[in-house]
């Protein structure tokens, strides 16, 4: 019962995390060009003039800072498990294997990240806009 009420709260914790992504991966800077033709329409509808690449980046690495600190948490939560098991071989084994998972999706997440940077940097390369 306890393992099910922490995965659905890890679960509704990355959704709320995904829905409020946008607002941190779309934050307009503002030091934005504006032609000067265009300033009233441009203050009007409040467009952006970054890059789609470079927008698919922050989402990416927004989107990784959430998954790591999730794993992290989880490895916390398995190391107070761990501290609090009062020498229980259950409780014990079970924080091991919560750590075990935990540290596995942080190597997989920080893998993640390093492939789709260098996917990124050779794209931006490859297209001539460094």
């Amino acid at each position: 019962m306890n393992k099910k009420l922490l995965v659905k709260n890890l679960l509704s914790l990355a959704i709320v995390m995904f829905l409020i992504l946008p607002v941190f991966a779309f934050v307009r800077s503002a030091s934005a060009v504006i032609d000067p033709g265009t300033q009233e329409i441009a203050q009007e509808i409040q467009l952006g003039s970054d890059d789609p690449r470079l927008i698919v980046a922050r989402i990416i690495n927004t989107a990784m800072l959430f998954l790591g600190i999730i794993a992290v948490v989880l490895i916390l939560i398995a190391g107070f498990k761990w501290m609090t098991a009062g020498g229980n071989e259950d409780k014990v084994s079970e924080a091991k294997k919560l750590m075990g998972a935990g540290i596995i999706g942080l190597v997989i997440i920080l893998a993640a990240w390093g492939i789709a940077q260098f996917v990124l940097d050779k794209l931006i390369v490859a297209t001539g806009n460094q």
